[in-house]
């Protein structure tokens, strides 16, 4: 039987030496960067450098395994592929704004069986493996009991481009009067590991790359969350993100559905 926890501990280890290496460089002040889909989507030296060490570290390890990276690119294949995102919040990690990570994830046939989502400020490491469960350092960690739409903490992301973030802000400013909160910190793997500690009940996002959900979703679901990834939820829109706590997914999902998230 195929046993995901030993991949768990190759993208713990690699993670945690790719968060050294770009704090070493934020503290070096080595954050030059230039743009990828527009001027406000960012990509440093940085997340070169750590992509390059990952897939360095990943080619020593489980040689011959393909890799996608958000920087490098590449392909999921049948089989095994890793997929990394070699610093998910890059504006984040440029402001110096210590909500960033590492995510490195191990997907079987297009699907994740094992991941971890580093956080270099910190040092903590939140792991997941398909059927085992999710954890903070070695400790479980599971979804909030909540089960009141009204009283639930949502966290949210917007996309790059102008025009489709306007229509986002009114699809949050009709949420924002049912749910207890909203709150947007700028890492999509950090708001899925938040799910799955309950430190947010929900979050859900468009226009994410299986970089940045890999990892995270796996964390959040071995938590207990309900997760709709892209290609799953049409009337959220096909590339949107979902997560939630079990009490309040059904009426998250409907209540964003007539907010206009899907037609953002």
């Amino acid at each position: 039987m195929f046993d995901p926890r030993p991949l768990v501990d190759i993208a713990t280890a690699i993670g945690r030496e790719a968060g050294a290496l770009v704090q070493r460089m934020r503290a070096s002040a080595v954050v030059s960067f230039d743009t990828k889909s527009t001027s406000t989507d960012v990509v440093t030296a940085a997340d070169r450098a750590s992509e390059q060490l990952v897939r360095t570290r990943l080619s020593e390890l489980r040689p011959g395994e393909p890799v996608l990276g958000e920087e490098e690119g590449g392909t999921v294949v049948e089989g095994l592929t890793w997929v990394v995102d070699p610093i998910d919040g890059t504006v984040n990690y440029l402001y110096g704004i210590p909500w960033y990570s590492v995510s490195i994830a191990a997907q079987l046939d297009g699907e994740s069986v094992a991941g971890a989502v580093v956080e270099p400020a910190t040092g903590r490491v939140w792991t997941a493996a398909r059927g085992y469960g999710a954890f903070l350092d070695g400790v479980p960690v599971h979804v909030s009991a909540t089960t009141d739409l009204s009283l639930s903490l949502l966290g949210y992301g917007f996309a790059y481009r102008p025009e489709r973030r306007q229509r986002q802000a009114d699809t949050w400013a009709a949420m924002s009067t049912r749910v207890r909160d909203l709150r947007r910190a700028g890492a999509a793997s950090l708001d899925l590991c938040s799910v799955a500690a309950g430190r947010l009940d929900a979050y859900a996002e468009h226009a994410l790359g299986r970089w940045d959900w890999a990892a995270g979703g796996l964390i959040a679901a071995e938590a207990g969350a309900v997760v709709r990834l892209p290609g799953s939820s049409p009337e959220l829109g096909e590339d949107a993100t979902f997560a939630a706590t079990p009490g309040i997914a059904d009426a998250l999902y409907s209540a964003l559905a007539e907010s206009g998230f899907g037609k953002v």
